[in-house]
């Protein structure tokens, strides 16, 4: 699936493609990702201009600020990504920015799960492989970046590398059923049946 057909609705993510942002640094949590003055958004709706906010100003060569990585649909990051809070509106943002992959060295579990409810799959490679991937990137921000769910190859301007997504994960997204609730959405009348049968639902 390309950068431009992915959705946080249904359907099977196979492929994520375009250009990438580099973020070097472990560590990066959710209160840098998004600042929480933030979190009072009744909705998500327009979170993605506030991703990095805080960093952004304080740093004028933040990756983030670059237009080299305008429109990128990958982002690179190290170790620990996405730690702190269990807040949503992270991934939230940076899907709402136009990220439709993250690739880096380790993820929060919490961070992790609730991206791949957005369609956003997380791959996990070594540290030597993030970092010839980010060079790559860094040299040649145009280059066009590659990530396949199934086989977990990450390409980009003559860099090859091997990813991984939990099993489960992968096969949900393979499969189209990484969305729940979508799911249920679908089959609602047997909810609504399952539901009437419950005495501590309908029997009021």
């Amino acid at each position: 699936m390309s950068r431009g057909s992915s959705t946080a609705g249904s359907g099977a993510v196979t492929q994520v493609e375009g250009r990438a942002i580099p973020l070097r640094g472990d560590d990066i949590d959710t209160d840098r990702i998004m600042p929480a003055r933030f979190l009072k958004a009744v909705s998500f709706e327009g979170l993605e201009r506030h991703v990095f906010e805080d960093d952004r100003a304080s740093n004028p060569s933040h990756p983030f600020n670059d237009g080299r990585y305008a429109g990128a649909a990958l982002l690179v990051v190290n170790k620990n990504f996405g730690c702190g809070s269990s807040r949503e509106h992270a991934p939230q943002g940076l899907h709402r920015f136009g990220i439709r992959a993250i690739v880096g060295e380790s993820f929060s579990e919490i961070f992790q799960g609730n991206a791949v409810m957005l369609g956003m799959p997380c791959f996990v490679a070594d540290h030597a492989s993030i970092d010839a991937l980010q060079g790559a990137i860094e040299r040649h921000p145009s280059a066009s970046v590659t990530a396949d769910v199934a086989s977990g190859r990450v390409r980009a301007d003559g860099v090859e590398i091997h990813a991984s997504l939990p099993p489960a994960v992968r096969d949900a997204f393979l499969t189209g059923q990484w969305n729940p609730t979508v799911m249920l959405l679908d089959r609602f009348d047997e909810v609504r049946a399952v539901a009437e049968r419950l005495p501590y639902v309908s029997g009021f």
